[in-house]
């Protein structure tokens, strides 16, 4: 994800912060959002009792704080230890995967490694963990300590996603929550309470959100492993569209604040659709200059949307060029140019980790 933009709008926030709830926050919370400084206010929430000591040990910042704890729907419910409440079918599907297999050839080993190389194999469930049987419930929690304003709220828990999703219907609106980021399934059944994208993305547009951002990781099966993407057994490089990361945010023409419009352009930003931020701060400048300098706002994400094509063009001549119908603006004809591929490569390793 970027962080100049939400660098640059973080001192026209004056004395609101942004505020972060991150729903298995193994690994952390994403680097982007500290680009916020002392103005960001982050609560992660993982399993790994492990995880979450370690982190908090490893943490700089006083305004994030780690709980370890399961998430559901009821401080009474129980929690699917074996099966993490996803559906039968996906995890019989699951089995076929090639990802699977690895993790079968490396269980023994994993048994005895260290919590990092656990995690990094996503194999948080061989950690400490949080007792099952007192599982929190979201907006509980956040009530509990007096957070009545929320921009941001990610959910990766890798099983009972839209069960925890559902325990803010309603509420999202009402919590201020400008962008919601999802792990969801692309496979499963026709049933409504499902953890599948069709499911997730109906409800989300019921709350008045808007997908904005959709990655697809794909998984090839066992008969046939494929290359993995990282140097972890998870999302190979060719097979069936498995699962994903989704991004939901309001409209740019909702009615917030201006220090909430200039943070909804910071989250636009960090997920890389910069041309999004570009629209709300057209459709609502005069409201936003009333906290930053808009020209010179948009003149960051020009910059951010030619990251790949080596130009450093301002804003208005940016858009001159597009008017042109410039060439810079399609992809060449003939072979593919060794700059180009290494661009396109290290763009997909700085992706978000699975």
């Amino acid at each position: 994800m970027e962080t100049a933009f939400p660098a640059f709008v973080a001192p026209a926030l004056g004395d609101a912060r942004f505020s972060l709830l991150d729903i298995g926050c193994s690994g952390g919370i994403d680097a982007s959002w500290r680009a916020f400084g002392p103005k960001l206010r982050a609560l992660a929430i993982d399993a790994s009792v492990a995880e979450c000591e370690r982190l908090q040990k490893a943490e700089t910042h006083p305004g994030i704080e780690y709980v370890a704890g399961f998430v559901s729907d009821s401080p009474t419910a129980k929690v699917d230890l074996e099966n993490g409440q996803a559906s039968p079918l996906i995890f019989r599907m699951r089995d076929r995967l090639s990802f699977m297999r690895t993790h079968e050839l490396r269980e023994a080993r994993l048994g005895k490694a260290e919590i990092e190389d656990k995690l990094r194999h996503n194999a948080w469930e061989m950690t400490q963990l949080a007792d099952h049987t007192r599982p929190l419930v979201a907006p509980a929690l956040l009530a509990e300590r007096g957070w009545s304003d929320l921009d941001y709220l990610k959910i990766d828990i890798d099983g009972s996603d839209f069960l925890v999703l559902k325990t803010f219907e309603g509420k999202l609106a009402e919590l201020g929550v400008l962008g919601v980021q999802l792990e969801v399934n692309f496979v499963g059944t026709g049933d409504d309470s499902e953890h599948a994208f069709h499911n997730t993305d109906r409800f989300m547009r019921r709350q008045g959100y808007e997908l904005f951002r959709l990655d697809v990781r794909t998984y090839s099966t066992r008969a046939l492993p494929a290359r993995y993407v990282w140097p972890t057994p998870a999302e190979t490089v060719t097979g069936r569209p498995w699962q994903g990361e989704a991004y939901y945010a309001r409209d740019v023409d909702a009615v917030l604040t201006a220090e909430k419009r200039a943070k909804l352009a910071a989250i636009f930003s960090a997920w890389s659709v910069p041309d999004a931020a570009a629209e709300l701060l057209l459709a609502q400048r005069e409201s936003l200059s009333t906290v930053m300098n808009v020209e010179k706002a948009l003149d960051l994400l020009a910059l951010q949307a030619q990251q790949d094509r080596g130009t450093r063009l301002g804003y208005q001549a940016y858009m001159r060029t597009f008017e042109a119908d410039h060439p810079s603006f399609y992809r060449p004809e003939g072979n593919i140019s060794l700059t180009e591929r290494l661009t396109a490569a290290w763009r997909a390793f700085r992706k978000p980790r699975p």
